[in-house]
């Protein structure tokens, strides 16, 4: 079981962003999927996920009306579409797998090596 992050990099306030989660491994039924994110100094937080289920999705507060979670099943990927980017959007973001739609991190048994976001003008 692998998971492939990508997509960061250097963006301007208000822009837009597009990160995916490969898979690799398995099936996008076999687990959901979450993002997370950590900013320098702190916690690691819960962002977004989806369930292996119906695609039900999940979004944290912070990002509620500005980031979409979705997945694509053939391609085995998943996207987080990030939208009106701010700079406390700045962080590592990580994909995760696990048997549960959480945004709690023990729920999740794998994890991609994340990618850098920076939010700056």
């Amino acid at each position: 079981v692998q998971l492939q992050a990508s997509g960061g990099g250097l963006v301007q306030p208000g822009k837009s962003l597009r990160l995916s989660c490969a898979a690799s491994g398995f099936t996008l039924d076999d687990y959901s999927i979450g993002w997370f994110r950590q900013a320098a100094g702190e916690e690691r937080e819960g962002v977004s996920c989806i369930s292996r289920v119906d695609g039900s999705t999940y979004y944290a507060d912070s990002v509620k009306g500005r980031f979409t979670i979705s997945r694509d099943m053939a391609k085995k990927t998943v996207y987080l579409q990030m939208n009106s980017l701010r700079p406390e959007d700045t962080a590592v973001y990580y994909c995760a797998a696990g048997p549960l739609i959480s945004t709690t991190q023990g729920a999740y048994e794998y994890w991609g090596q994340g990618t850098l976001v920076t939010v700056s003008s």
